[in-house]
């Protein structure tokens, strides 16, 4: 009997590798060889008009939002980046102040602000090149990471995470919404791996992205009618790219973490599984892609294709493989794998 469930297990197992072989790699080979055989483009093609189109980043102090606002500056569009620290002298909004360009709009933009969001929207507004065309492009790119265990995690770190990832995006979305429908342009949401599979110690980022996938998803079948095209962004490691993980960044939030647990918590725990999670948090300091690149070739793609991807995967190949089988696996199978 026993002999006869480890075959049973080996024999699921190999199916499910293959499954996953084909779904992540086959069936998108195969779907472009249909279309080109009876004579429609893959589906990813750069055919659209740029000169002169108007997009929307948010999240442009730096990271992928700053890079993205000079790239697309760089490719002719007109460029409204939102910046949470125009108004305070932040760095990277004086940076793109100092293109001194008329393609190049920096907005003040907290994407937790009702009144920051709409008066951006006014801006873009009375600042479009051609308003009859409308806004071609929002990219939801603002958004914040943090890591803890669930039991150190306060309540209000899971609202504040959602308020910037989730309802930042929704919030951002729903304002520009009537003038992307005129130009029946694009939508891009910036999720992250993370919005395809949990990890330990990153429940709150988790969450927040999850939902920015399954709000893009329901976005994409209500806007198919009105000719606009949404698509989601799943970046993998980019931490050495953007800073946004940092020796400094990882020992202040740990004392956070610590000083504000549930007594009960720090007892049943100890000190010293605290440091040995927090000493895994340290060793992803400095790792992931040198380059942002990837990204923003991505995101290029989902505002200029003529189809675009509906998903895009920028990842190292570790990261897409874990994706692929923590997406396609049996959870008994990835628990086994990673965890």
């Amino acid at each position: 009997m026993a002999t006869l469930s480890v075959f049973r297990a080996a024999l699921l197992v190999s199916f499910s590798v293959l499954l996953t072989a084909v779904l992540g790699l086959g069936l998108p080979a195969l779907l472009n060889a249909l279309t080109r055989l009876v004579g429609l483009p893959e589906t990813s093609v750069t055919e659209c008009i740029v000169k002169g189109r108007a997009v929307f980043i948010t999240g442009c102090d730096s990271g992928f939002g700053h890079a993205l606002a000079k790239h697309l500056h760089k490719l002719e569009f007109q460029v409204f980046a939102g910046c949470l620290l125009k108004d305070k002298g932040g760095e990277g909004a004086k940076i793109l102040e100092d293109f001194h360009s008329d393609r190049m709009k920096v907005v003040q933009l907290d994407v937790c602000s009702d009144e920051q969001v709409n008066q951006a929207v006014t801006v873009i507004k009375d600042n479009l090149a051609d308003p009859e065309r409308g806004l071609w492009a929002v990219v939801n790119n603002a958004g914040v990471s943090t890591f803890g265990e669930i039991e150190f995690t306060s309540m209000d770190t899971y609202k504040q995470t959602s308020e910037v990832n989730l309802w930042g995006t929704i919030r951002v979305t729903k304002a520009v919404l009537p003038l992307i429908r005129r130009a029946k342009g694009r939508v891009v949401n910036v999720a992250s791996m993370y919005a395809r599979m949990g990890n330990i110690m990153r429940s709150s980022y988790c969450i927040s992205k999850y939902g920015v996938e399954a709000f893009s998803d329901c976005l994409r079948y209500e806007m198919k009618t009105w000719g606009v095209k949404v698509s989601i962004v799943e970046p993998g490691n980019f931490i050495l790219a953007t800073g946004i993980l940092s020796r400094e960044i990882v020992a202040s939030t740990a004392n956070k973490l610590w000083n504000e647990a549930p007594k009960q918590v720090k007892e049943d725990y100890g000190k010293a599984k605290f440091e040995h999670l927090m000493s895994q948090m340290r060793s992803y300091c400095g790792s992931g892609q040198k380059e942002v690149t990837p990204v923003l070739d991505d995101i290029t793609d989902a505002i200029t294709s003529k189809r675009p991807y509906t998903r895009y995967n920028p990842s190292d190949p570790y990261w897409w493989i874990r994706t692929q089988l923590m997406t396609h696996l049996p959870g008994a199978v990835t628990d086994f794998l990673y965890f």
